[in-house]
């Protein structure tokens, strides 16, 4: 008798810190809540109590020493199952870097904090796209974080590199507060079409209005990115703690597994786990 194949539950988008506002700069006064430590254990407890299996930890920070901690953590909390950190793309050294890196299991891929640019284009600029060459052999994925007036170049990005694995964090962020689809919904019908692109239905309830959100703002949003990216190309990820501003744990899972809930039981499994096992090649 064929033994049943265990199903898991991926959250595919999380950040670790110890808190000081010199580091964490964007943690404004509207943020204070997450003024605060939070660690593997407080993630533990929201696991627990969710039925989520695993994770993977998403840098917050622009330094090396960040992606080093990040993997300590991963090393001593086995639920943390991979690690996608910063390193700098643009540098001489990245091959060394990444290199080294990639001599940890857990380290699964790069994210570089796009659009916090002054240059809307940087994600073309030579030197960049130097570093994103680097990725594929060392089976690294990147992580897109951008606005919708940058999905254009992501276009572009991406089409470069078609063997290479990437993945839109939070929807490409749509002016959800606006209730804004266009032109967020042509472009990113666009970068769906490179099949070398998933994207995580995460970071959603920060960009709605954070005290008056409810389940219908987002369906709009989530009908378009399904459509385009199909459910074998979409991952949960919560976005925890960013999201506490907004809503709780449950919450967050909720908006998703509610809206994913009329696929077949096979299509769900793989957006809330399959998907991220895949994409991200955790052992699990």
């Amino acid at each position: 008798m064929n033994k049943k194949k265990r199903l898991f539950r991926v959250d595919t988008h999380q950040h670790f810190w110890i808190y000081n506002q010199e580091e964490y700069k964007w943690i404004d006064a509207s943020m204070t809540k997450l003024q605060r430590n939070f660690l593997p254990s407080h993630l533990y407890r929201e696991f627990k109590k969710n039925g989520i299996d695993f994770c993977v930890s998403v840098q917050a920070r622009q330094t090396i020493q960040e992606t080093k901690w990040l993997l300590e953590l991963a090393q001593n909390n086995s639920f943390i199952k991979g690690v996608v950190g910063w390193v700098d793309l643009k540098s001489n050294s990245v091959e060394q870097e990444l290199e080294q890196f990639a001599a940890y299991k857990k380290f699964k891929g790069v994210r570089h904090v796009l659009q916090d640019e002054d240059d809307d284009r940087y994600m073309l600029s030579s030197d960049f796209k130097k570093g994103i060459s680097q990725l594929e052999k060392y089976g690294l994925t990147y992580d897109i974080l951008i606005y919708p007036r940058h999905i254009k170049y992501a276009c572009a990005l991406v089409c470069e590199f078609p063997n290479q694995k990437f993945i839109v964090d939070h929807l490409a962020k749509p002016l959800m507060k606006e209730g804004k689809i266009e032109p967020w919904k042509k472009d990113i019908r666009k970068l769906a079409k490179a099949d070398n692109v998933f994207c995580k239905l995460s970071g959603m309830v920060t960009e709605a209005n954070w005290n008056s959100w409810k389940h219908e703002d987002f369906i709009p949003y989530m009908e378009i990115i399904l459509e385009a990216f199909g459910p074998n190309r979409l991952l949960f990820g919560s976005d925890w703690p960013v999201c506490t501003v907004a809503a709780k744990y449950e919450q967050v899972l909720e908006i998703v597994t509610n809206f994913i809930s009329s696929l077949s039981p096979a299509e769900q499994a793989y957006i809330m786990g399959q998907n991220a096992i895949d994409f991200y090649n955790l052992e699990v």
